[in-house]
């Protein structure tokens, strides 16, 4: 079935994006626009429009054209919305480069999209100019002055109009940002005026700024994130914006603290902090009216207890760059707020929940790829017909690659990925691009790269490598590293035998996944147990405090405060105790245990899990395996319990290497086993 917006469709105009995102910026007048955090440097409404006006004219004599594409490389600064609404203005394509992009990476792009210009920061310049070596491009400029480029101040002299572009909302392409899509190599993303105007509209049906409103843009302009919700939608709504060129946790507290700020779009990774870090204590945060979460999925528990913590409305939404790029969001209406949602379709959006194996279209509740129609939805990847067929249908739905549902109520949740990305703290990593990079290495004859959970990241590359010669895997690893940004680097390389793959020789990534994960993530679906659902108690009421094994391979066991044991639970096996050891706030806490093999033979101590959910100093119960067992054990903590049942963490909560042949006490054995009842 389809899927619709429960909100009534919104009239969207035909104009172009910077006609459209501006238009109000002569009444606001002196209002701050944008505000440089740490430096306090202010562009009011009507100065940006003014610089837009010159920049675009001055641009037009240089020789710039309606198609020419202007790459951006450079963090947060005040004149990006300067250079993009120009380039708009002209009819010009901006492409949006990652600030953290290598030469080579900056290269590519600058070959793809056929850049004709570039501009940077003076810390950047180097690395620009390294890249325009191997792809030229007609000028450079930076934002400041550095030798080797123009200052982009030349462009905000004089006072003449730019010329008169005939603009073609509909068609003609405003934005290519670069995204892997499902799979591959990074993409140029084809977004025309229309698809970004109608996502403004869309979007600020639901979210709309209140008056005196001052917005925190933490996140980097050149992704779609930063680019449209950030930046674009907060300028349309009359917001005053404090950016930041990068993230640091004192100074966004301290600039969230002394400008006031009332909302905040951020990324998981920053939610977790202000829901834990002690630093946010010190700070005033009462300004603070709503958070949104996007880019990756976040834990219900960890969105509310920043909501309790801060006192304030935290939701997230969900969007792909390909769909310009928010799909859907959450009101800021706590009677609407769906703990762990991505919140409601935005006007004018279809979706389908589809069955990835048969096709068939799902119903409310049921788990399908997550399928996408509507205004927003790109024209397709740049130079790449075969990634855009295998993207958008003929009838215009968007295939994201994600799986969630639709419940009755309309609240999407998105779940798990059939995507092969794999999302470091939002960023996206392709793993082909580090795949080819391992292949140019003389030792490696075959290689994968899949996805490892990370408590912090959300997810690590990991590479599976077959060699052919001697070659370490730190050496691996820095070969690779130091030729990526800092997002993309390899942090795990295991040597293996062989890497699975189809008759047409495409890796089988996902068995490789399936392996790695199978142990820990899918314990729940092993012989009908049924895992507890958060907050609900589980079969652990009913075992009582003694030890018992379930079957062969799954085993509960009851300990006393400062008192770990551990019994055999199979092969590969371990079962771990503990004890809730800190409370940092009314919903947070930390529960501490040693580590010991199937054998009892000690492997490490002071492991820490933390978790959301109110406790007091208790007793509490845990399940844990082994996922991967050589010389180097790969732990993955299981589900932690309260004396009532109630789940505090899941599965996911820790993963830990342990280097056997580097730990001191790996002969050390264990506490005894408990006796049997």
């Amino acid at each position: 079935m389809i899927f619709r917006s429960t909100y009534p469709d919104v009239d969207i105009p035909d104009v172009s994006l910077p006609a459209f995102v501006l238009k109000g910026a002569p009444a606001l007048g002196n209002k701050p626009a944008l505000i440089d955090g740490p430096t306090g440097r202010t562009l009011s409404y009507a100065d940006l429009a003014r610089s837009v006006r010159r920049a675009a004219a001055n641009l037009a004599r240089r020789g710039f054209r309606k198609g020419d594409v202007f790459a951006i490389y450079s963090p947060n600064v005040l004149e990006y919305a300067v250079a993009l609404h120009a380039v708009a203005t002209l009819g010009g394509i901006a492409s949006t480069a990652n600030p953290l992009s290598t030469p080579r990476e900056l290269a590519l792009q600058l070959k793809d999209a056929r850049a004709a210009y570039l501009v940077t920061i003076p810390e950047l310049l180097d690395h620009a100019l390294e890249a325009t070596r191997q792809e030229p491009v007609k000028e450079v400029f930076v934002f400041g002055e550095a030798a080797g480029a123009t200052p982009f101040a030349a462009l905000l002299e004089g006072n003449d109009a730019p010329p008169a572009v005939a603009i073609n909302p509909r068609t003609d392409l405003v934005a290519l940002p670069y995204s892997s899509g499902t799979t591959g190599l990074p993409k140029g993303v084809m977004l025309t005026h229309r698809n970004l105007v109608a996502n403004i509209v869309q979007t600020s049906a639901v979210v709309q700024a209140t008056e005196g409103e001052v917005s925190m843009a933490v996140l980097p302009f050149y992704h779609i994130y930063g680019f449209t919700v950030l930046l674009n939608i907060s300028l349309y709504q009359g917001v005053t914006i404090v950016s930041m060129p990068r993230f640091d946790l004192e100074l966004f507290l301290r600039l969230m603290q002394d400008y006031a700020i009332t909302r905040a779009n951020v990324v998981p990774p920053i939610v977790l902090a202000l829901a834990k870090h002690p630093s946010v204590a010190k700070y005033d945060l009462h300004a603070l009216l709503s958070i949104n979460s996007g880019a990756a999925p976040l834990d219900a528990s960890v969105e509310q207890a920043c909501s309790e913590r801060l006192k304030c409305f935290v939701a997230q939404g969900y969007g792909l760059t390909e769909t310009s790029p928010v799909v859907s969001t959450t009101p800021v209406d706590p009677a609407r707020r769906r703990g762990g949602s991505a919140g409601l379709l935005i006007p004018n959006t279809e979706c389908q929940v589809v069955d990835p194996a048969s096709g068939a279209e799902l119903g409310p509740g049921e788990l399908g790829e997550v399928w996408i129609r509507g205004p927003q939805v790109m024209t397709g990847y740049l130079n790449n017909p075969e990634a855009t067929a295998a993207m958008l249908d003929a009838d215009g739905w968007l295939h994201t690659g994600d799986i969630g549902s639709v419940d009755a109520e309309g609240y999407l949740r998105v779940v798990d990925r059939l995507k092969e990305l794999i999302k470091y703290k939002g960023y996206q990593v392709a793993p082909a691009e580090l795949e080819g990079l391992l292949l140019t290495h003389p030792a490696v004859a075959d290689a994968a790269v899949i996805p490892c959970r990370d408590i912090e990241a959300g997810e690590v590359p990991k590479a599976l490598v077959v060699l052919k010669g001697v070659v370490t895997p730190e050496e691996l690893m820095a070969f690779v590293n130091q030729q990526v940004a800092p997002y993309k680097k390899i942090r795990q390389v295991e040597v293996v035998t062989q890497i699975p793959k189809s008759p047409s020789g495409k890796i089988l990534r996902r068995v490789l996944v399936e392996q790695e994960r199978t142990p820990g993530e899918r314990l729940a679906d092993m012989d009908s147990w049924q895992q507890p659902a958060p907050g609900e108690p589980g079969i652990w009421n009913a075992l009582g405090w003694r030890r018992a094994e379930l079957e062969a391979g799954r085993a509960v066991l009851e300990w006393e405060p400062n008192l770990d044991h551990a019994f055999p639970a199979g092969d590969g096996w371990i079962v771990h105790g503990g004890m809730v050891t800190a409370i940092l706030d009314s919903a947070m806490g930390s529960a501490t245990w040693s580590l010991l093999d199937r054998h009892e033979v000690y492997l490490t101590a002071d492991l820490r899990t933390e978790f959301y959910h109110p406790t007091r100093p208790v007793r509490i119960r845990a399940t844990g395996w082994v996922v991967r067992k050589t010389r180097r054990v790969t732990f993955a903590a299981s589900e932690l319990h309260d004396e009532e049942g109630t789940l505090l963490a899941s599965c996911r909560a820790t993963n830990i290497t342990i280097d056997l042949r580097n730990e001191p006490q790996r002969a050390r054995r264990g506490p005894a086993k408990p006796a049997s009842d």
